[in-house]
């Protein structure tokens, strides 16, 4: 029996050791708050909302000059780039048609004078002859007929010279403001067609100290924008620099692309150094609203739920997310939120009131919250893992 006696108390002992071991590895191996949750303070500072969209730039005035007549294209005075001035011929046409129809014109006008010389002297040679009773008064009214068609005549014929004068004027196309030539569709030799419309031949920018942006807003951004705001956009030429812009139009017609409305928005902007061309992207920013020394949450921290909360998600009445509830306070709806601090090693949430957001950071406005204070933004431990305490080895849980 005395066999049997130690062999159950060395079992015994041997028991005692494992637990012993087991109850030692259980105490390394629990982890601290701030070991199973990634923590970040709330801080006070400004906070500024802005809403973006991509946009394009182009000139404040943009000339399209064209041709009223038709014909080929026989010199041209200008190239991209080059600066013209009001008047300045920028290329000619082909006027040798101009030029004939000039001269039949003219010598349509001169067979109607000759006509009208005419009708003239019979018409006096009947009244001569009306006044001795000679003629009867049916001739003479015919002869004053005859004078005044001759005078229509030459009238229409002196009227078609005009217009082919000015059909050959027009073959001289000249630029109608000064500015900087930012197109030309056409080269030496090319006839120009201008039958049914007015063919574009040079682009002109009058002025490129002066330029705007034509941006598309969604129309769940564009009630926050109002004319006089400032922007800020970012061009891809020059990624390390910000410019500033005023926002100058809200265009009232909409585009709608695959069921999704926007808004253009113009944003007028000054380019002394001409270093922003026509075309290029901007990647613009309007701030539409900015609060100071307020309390900052990181946006982690809303979007935080604890596994149990997600689990019975569905079961969370509305306004028990994140940003999802609304509570009325005077005359304004102030969104609510919640945000888990660890209280007795595990997370609690709090109720805030949201404000607006910088993307990054949200305001906030709590009576349980404070600067310094630590929030849960995220979890460390992984499904089914444990993170050692002292080591970064972990062990996986069969």
């Amino acid at each position: 029996m005395s066999g049997i006696v130690k062999k159950i108390l060395i079992a015994i002992v041997l028991l005692g050791l494992v637990g012993g071991i087991f109850y030692i590895y259980k105490q390394r191996t629990t982890l601290q708050p701030d070991q199973l949750y990634r923590l970040q303070e709330i801080t006070q500072g400004n906070v500024a909302q802005t809403v973006s969209a991509n946009g394009t730039l182009n000139p404040v005035t943009l000339i399209s000059v064209g041709a009223q007549v038709s014909g080929r294209v026989s010199k041209l005075y200008v190239d991209f780039n080059d600066h013209v001035e009001k008047g300045q011929i920028l290329l000619t046409l082909d006027d040798a048609l101009f030029t004939a129809q000039i001269a039949q014109s003219e010598g349509a006008v001169r067979n109607m004078q000759a006509s009208v010389e005419l009708a003239q002297a019979n018409e006096a040679r009947m009244r001569t002859l009306f006044a001795q009773e000679y003629v009867s008064k049916q001739e003479l009214d015919q002869a004053v007929q005859a004078l005044k068609s001759a005078r229509a005549q030459l009238d229409t014929a002196r009227g078609q010279l005009r217009r082919d004068k000015t059909n050959q004027s027009y073959s001289v196309i000249r630029s109608p403001v000064s500015g900087v030539v930012v197109d030309r569709v056409v080269d030496v030799g090319q006839t120009v067609a201008a039958s049914f419309q007015t063919p574009t031949l040079i682009k002109i920018a009058q002025d490129l100290s002066k330029m705007q942006i034509d941006s598309s807003f969604a129309e769940a951004d564009i009630g926050k924008i109002k004319v006089g705001q400032k922007a800020k956009f970012s061009v891809d030429a020059y990624a390390n620099r910000n410019f500033e812009g005023t926002v100058k139009q809200l265009r009232l017609n909409p585009t709608v692309t695959s069921n999704v409305v926007t808004y253009d928005v113009v944003i007028s902007v000054d380019n002394p150094e001409q270093i922003l061309l026509p075309g290029m992207t901007a990647y613009v920013n309007i701030m539409v609203a900015k609060h100071d020394n307020v309390l900052l949450a990181p946006n982690a921290a809303l979007r935080f739920k604890p596994k149990q909360d997600e689990s019975q998600a569905g079961k969370t009445p509305r306004g028990d997310g994140q940003r999802g509830g609304k509570r009325k306070s005077g005359q304004e709806d102030t969104a609510i939120g919640k945000i888990y601090v660890i209280k007795d090693g595990k997370p609690s949430p709090i109720r805030v009131s949201v404000g607006i957001s910088d993307g990054r950071f949200t305001e906030i406005t709590s009576a349980d919250l404070k600067v310094n204070d630590k929030v849960v933004i995220g979890e460390n431990q992984a499904d089914g893992e444990v993170v050692h305490s002292t080591s970064s080895m972990r062990f996986r849980m069969f």
